[in-house]
């Protein structure tokens, strides 16, 4: 499980988070809702460790996170997978270098064949086998999402963070990516999170969902629920989405 306690975050005089409280079951699939500016992609940077709450804490499992223990946040940063929302690939890199980099850069002692079989289980896993040797100016958007989900997959992590997965793809691509999203926390039984505005992609891939609205988390339930809601804050989310 992982448990967000009374978490505090402002960057200046901006209070992005006021006192956030969340549990994530495992192997569960958590889509985190909100408008822009919500404070979705800073709640999910502080899970993984990589900002840190003015007040308040994150537990992974039994391990608080805590900027001050380098080894053990290391230790827990080696259980998530996190797929950036732009893919962040990097261009200068094939296709299975930048797959292989966190296996390389973090020193999993694989040999150079041990990482190479890896790279190819996880493309084939994404549905992209045979690409290793391509550049990602050679790839379309949707093939981008899915290396970047594949260098996310190659540490076999116990949770995947999703930030805003089908942002800027077309609709049978989302869908695409939604299938995916669905059919690896199946297949790995893994706990994901999953940050996006898009009610569609919710749908699809959420067995819970949290919404954040002014700093805290307004909502929790199903998909159904919130679907069927009559609250007018959450209505008039849903209507602006143009779900």
């Amino acid at each position: 499980m992982i448990e967000i306690v009374n978490l505090h975050k402002s960057f200046g005089s901006n209070k992005v988070l006021d006192g956030v409280n969340l549990k994530i079951k495992e192997g569960e699939t958590l889509a985190i809702i909100g408008k822009s500016g919500s404070g979705k992609s800073v709640l999910l940077k502080h899970i993984v460790g990589l900002l840190f709450p003015d007040d308040g804490y994150v537990m992974v499992g039994k391990d608080k996170i805590d900027p001050a223990n380098h080894q053990k946040l290391y230790e827990i940063r080696r259980k998530f997978g996190y797929l950036f929302q732009g893919a962040a690939l990097f261009d200068s890199m094939t296709v299975a270098e930048n797959i292989a980099l966190p296996l390389v850069e973090n020193d999993y002692n694989l040999s150079g064949d041990e990482i190479m079989k890896r790279v190819a289980e996880k493309l084939e896993l994404v549905g992209l086998p045979g690409i290793e040797n391509l550049k990602p100016a050679e790839l379309s958007g949707g093939m981008k999402k899915r290396v970047g989900l594949a260098r996310a997959l190659v540490t076999e992590p116990k949770y995947i963070l999703y930030d805003e997965p089908t942002t800027g793809l077309d609709p049978i691509m989302s869908d695409s990516i939604d299938e995916l999203i669905k059919n690896l926390a199946d297949k790995l039984n893994v706990t994901s999170i999953v940050v996006t505005h898009d009610m569609f992609s919710v749908k699809n891939v959420a067995d819970k969902i949290a919404m954040l609205h002014e700093g805290k988390i307004y909502f929790t339930g199903t998909p159904e629920e919130i679907l069927t809601s009559n609250d007018k804050v959450i209505t008039e989310f849903i209507k602006r989405t143009g779900f």
